[in-house]
């Protein structure tokens, strides 16, 4: 019994002291209460940083696409090259489909009399890379990337696939073969 009352005095004891250190750190005023749970720093309005741009494509302009390839995966010893491609491919547009004619805003403005409308966005990522039904190996689709054209006009998505194609079979995907295309 003994023991018992021990422990029920020394509990009684110690939240005693726990309530009144407490009581005595506690904001006197519910405003007080409000200021305590703000943080001690505040951001400096004239340090936020400004809000993401987006891109404006223009045709031959590609000073964008070392960020974005990065975003997609290419490592950096690759995009001297890589821009190389996308200025011969599609001039940058990320829009462009294969016999399209672009005006300098990267805007279609009419087509050529070529066949080659399956080629998609900045890499001109041909529809045997995605498009399952014209092939049952297309890596762009089985990649999980995109199994039809659309997706693939918006730039990053055509960056990692072209990043597939290009882990799969370095730059042969965009090597003309003897005689040109």
């Amino acid at each position: 019994m003994r023991i018992l009352s021990a422990i029920m005095a020394t509990l009684a004891t110690l939240t005693m002291s726990l309530g009144i250190a407490q009581a005595a750190s506690a904001p006197a005023r519910t405003s007080d209460a409000i200021n305590a749970l703000q943080p001690l720093w505040r951001p400096d309005p004239a340090d936020r940083l400004d809000p993401i741009q987006p891109i404006r494509f223009r045709h031959g302009d590609v000073s964008w696409l070392p960020s974005l390839a990065k975003q997609a995966g290419w490592p950096d010893h690759t995009i001297g090259k890589l821009t190389e491609l996308v200025l011969r491919e599609s001039g940058g547009c990320p829009n462009r489909i294969g016999s399209s004619i672009v005006d300098k805003n990267c805007n279609i403005t009419g087509y050529t009399k070529a066949t080659n409308k399956s080629d998609s966005g900045l890499l001109q990522i041909n529809g045997v890379n995605y498009n399952l039904e014209r092939n049952d190996r297309a890596a762009v689709c089985l990649a999980g990337i995109a199994c039809e054209q659309a997706p693939l006009l918006d730039a990053l998505t055509n960056l990692k696939a072209g990043f597939v194609l290009f882990r799969i079979a370095g730059w042969d995907p965009w090597t003309p073969p003897p005689g040109g295309w």
